[in-house]
């Protein structure tokens, strides 16, 4: 039974909103300091926002250091009366309700081409109408996008998401796996934007064949799972290959590749959509573009090149551990 084809219900235990928020600001701190120690050249700079019709967050954005040419990781927090469309169009029940949404969202772009981008994202939604169960669920995870493919980095990348996930059943990681390669797909290019990782959405006790599978506690527990795990996923690749010798030719087709990830995040990206219609900072929500790009007519790689092996070989959904 799949996830999104369940409307999220109510479970006998309260969220507690407060320990989510909480939560969030930690490990926006955490992810932080992790990688602006990896980079080892910049830090982070802060910009707090407030939202006109309900909320805010604080935006940390990396820019030119010795890694990342840019990275940004994001905390909000925002509310309102009416949920946007982005979230009632598949939950048509919720609509007219007034709403909660919180979290953090990060894309790291580096200089280095051997070094794959990488996004990550843990939310928790919640819907409130007066003389009703409130509706909530929490979303997430993580997904790699490489330029030049590794086998070894992305044994590690899914390596370390099966472990995430094993202690909260057999059928997490195949399930959230398996939704992470279906939506980071480039339906008009007919091929995956990375080598995938997790995706997971409207998680809550109801979410699984057997009832009360994860109340608030257990799908929490998943989401702090995914979050935490994100810097042992990642750091590990970029220490591998932020020293490896490049070119013209590498640094190039970077940016080549970059388009892909542009396009998707303007087509398809629902959070991109959900913070656009719900009045949120542009700068911010916009944070997840890389600054330079390139796009290419009809271009094809060179047969038997490291650039044709990465859409022949690593982008197509594979079984990696």
């Amino acid at each position: 039974m799949s996830m999104s084809t369940i409307a999220p219900k109510n479970t006998t235990q309260a969220p507690d909103k407060a320990a989510v928020k909480a939560y969030l600001l930690d490990l926006q701190d955490r992810i932080c300091n992790a990688l602006a120690a990896e980079d080892g050249g910049a830090n982070f700079v802060e910009d707090t926002w407030d939202r006109v019709e309900g909320g805010g967050g604080r935006t940390r954005v990396l820019t030119n250091g010795a890694v990342i040419e840019k990275g940004g990781v994001n905390f909000s927090h925002v509310y309102g009366t009416q949920m946007p469309a982005s979230a009632t169009a598949h939950r048509p029940e919720l609509a007219g309700r007034a709403f909660e949404a919180m979290g953090v969202s990060l894309v790291i772009h580096p200089h280095n081409p051997y070094v794959p981008t990488s996004h990550a994202n843990v939310r928790f939604f919640i819907a409130e109408k007066e003389g009703a169960d409130p509706v909530w669920w929490f979303g997430g995870g993580y997904d790699l996008t490489p330029y030049y493919g590794n086998e070894a980095d992305c044994v590690h990348w899914h390596q370390t998401a099966k472990q995430t996930c094993t202690p909260f059943g057999d059928n997490i990681f195949p399930r959230f796996k398996k939704w992470c390669d279906d939506y980071f797909y480039l339906k008009h290019r007919n091929e995956a934007r990375g080598i995938g990782g997790l995706f997971f959405d409207d998680l809550n006790e109801q979410s699984f064949e057997k009832k009360d599978a994860l109340d608030f506690s257990k799908s929490f527990a998943l989401m702090r799972a995914v979050g935490d795990s994100f810097i042992p996923a990642y750091q590990p690749i970029v220490a591998a290959r932020k020293q490896t010798k490049f070119g013209e030719r590498e640094r190039n087709f970077q940016l080549y590749r970059r388009g892909r990830y542009v396009e998707f995040n303007l087509v398809y990206d629902r959070g991109t959509l959900f913070g656009l219609q719900t009045g949120g900072r542009t700068e911010s929500i916009l944070m997840s573009l890389p600054p330079l790009v390139r796009w290419e007519y009809d271009y094809h790689p060179e047969p038997g090149s490291a650039e044709a092996e990465l859409t022949e070989k690593f982008l197509p959904a594979r079984e990696w551990v």
